[in-house]
């Protein structure tokens, strides 16, 4: 893709660098699993990514949750993961007072002292493997390169696009393709070519505060701190009868040590997003990589009302904001919490996480009804799958996703993924944006690309009658 060839076509002036079968802007897990099952399905496969390794928010941004594997695809990776050591578990051995504590992010419901497991992954270690599968494959992955518009076409009713642009070091350049893969994480793919959605936060009515704002679920920016002695923050928590490290927030808050914005308390409503992300009360962490490191979680805060991936102001306020309270926060870690003493940050994510961005309108869209009446569907791409919602009182739901809701409207050979699926907000945000779903998503986009171009059909003419999984 050496752009140094002098006879390269143009496009609107614009080199023209690669010309593939199926094209894949972003390689979190729906991209890397789009790109990777398409060019095992013989098509030429040409990936965009921003950053330096596949992996999106898993890795670039912290995130590290292992999962059992589910099938195709993410059954691969979670072996390879395991069999070249990038995994970490741990449990009431190594961590005994874990289970139930009120600072543990995915563990704090448990009955304290219970037997659990805790499995994620080391972010770097699992981008590098992602990297090294697609690179075997031979998907050509073009990394530092920012994906900032389309160039689209005329086609029958509707329109397709013919080329991605995207920014990299040599300057604009443009990626000619037959069919393209929306694995951005928040739609942009979609906004660039017209395609219509929902803008995050404006579908709720109740997340519309009295200033008018629309309030999108706050997205976060994950942090890793090393050398912590949980131990004796568990004796702490015990000795003094402060679980939620109340005393020593107020005695720091008192002291002038911990601005406003950090452990902020929860809304007075409820409603607005059930008991998840409306606010920071107290400290929230997990293990991950090796004993004594934990991630953490640093929330935008609510009341900022940010939409990061469509308002330019928003998105650098959240990252330099983000960056201040994350080192307010590890401040008053080592100065006034037992166990944090020789506590360091080890690494901040590359981006802050969008939980609720842009939701693309596509030729269907899958509701909480669907879920909540178990629907079935001729074109489903997996078998019935039963998922918890929690925003619906944890109830469990058996239901089935059509293979129309990867299908955007108005654009005729763009095939969606992950968290830019054509679901409403509350289905994406309650349960169908975690790694091994998405990863799901990408391979059926990736198959469905490929049968198109064996088949000689858009996406939309595409027959899908059996599921994937």
């Amino acid at each position: 893709m050496s752009p140094q060839n002098i006879s390269c076509p143009t496009i609107d002036g614009i080199p023209v660098i690669a010309d593939a079968d199926v094209v894949v802007i972003g390689a979190g897990p729906g991209g890397f699993a789009a790109a990777l099952r398409a060019r095992r399905e013989g098509c030429s496969v040409v990936i965009v990514e921003k950053f330096d390794m596949p992996g999106g928010v898993h890795t670039s941004g912290l995130q590290g949750a292992a999962n059992a594997g589910v099938g195709g695809i993410h059954s691969e990776l979670m072996a390879r993961l395991d069999r070249e050591g990038c995994l970490y578990t741990a449990d009431e051995k190594s961590l005994p007072d874990w289970a139930g504590n009120p600072l543990a992010h995915y563990d704090y419901y448990l009955p304290p002292g219970s037997a659990f497991q805790r499995t994620s992954f080391n972010p770097d270690g699992a981008g590098n493997v992602m990297l090294r599968m697609l690179d075997e494959a031979g998907v050509q992955a073009l990394y530092g390169a920012a994906f900032v518009d389309v160039v689209m076409a005329a086609e029958g009713d509707g329109r397709r696009i013919t080329h991605a642009i995207v920014e990299t070091v040599e300057g604009r350049r443009a990626i000619a393709g037959r069919l393209f893969v929306e694995g951005t994480g928040t739609s942009e793919v979609v906004a660039r070519a017209g395609a219509p959605f929902v803008r995050g936060g404006g579908r709720q009515p109740e997340t519309v505060a009295h200033d008018g704002q629309s309030r999108p679920v706050p997205g976060g920016l994950l942090w890793i701190m090393g050398g912590i002695d949980f131990a004796r923050t568990a004796a702490y928590q015990k000795t003094a009868d402060d679980p939620r490290l109340e005393r020593l927030i107020a005695r720091a808050r008192a002291a002038g040590d911990i601005p406003p914005e950090l452990y902020r308390p929860r809304l007075a409503d409820k409603g607005v997003y059930g008991d998840h992300y409306i606010g920071h009360p107290t400290v929230d962490m997990s293990p991950i990589q090796g004993p004594g490191t934990f991630i953490l979680w640093q929330n935008v805060p609510y009341e900022w009302a940010l939409h990061m991936d469509d308002d330019a102001e928003h998105a650098s306020r959240a990252k330099r904001e983000l960056r201040r309270l994350i080192d307010a926060e590890a401040q008053f870690l080592r100065k006034y919490v037992p166990g944090f003493e020789n506590a360091f940050i080890a690494h901040v994510g590359r981006y802050v996480g969008v939980r609720d961005g842009r939701h693309p309108l596509g030729e269907y869209v899958f509701s909480m009804d669907d879920a909540r009446e178990e629907r079935r569907f001729a074109d489903a791409v997996t078998r019935p799958m039963t998922k918890t919602f929690f925003w619906d009182a944890y109830a469990k739901y058996s239901f089935e996703v059509p293979y129309r809701c990867f299908l955007p409207r108005e654009v005729n050979n763009l095939l969606l993924t992950g968290a830019s699926l054509s679901f409403t907000f509350e289905t994406i945000f309650m349960v169908m944006r975690n790694f091994p779903w998405c990863t799901q998503t990408g391979e059926v986009a990736g198959l469905a690309a490929a049968r198109c171009i064996r088949e000689g059909v858009g996406p939309k003419q595409l027959a899908w009658t059996e599921p994937l999984f």
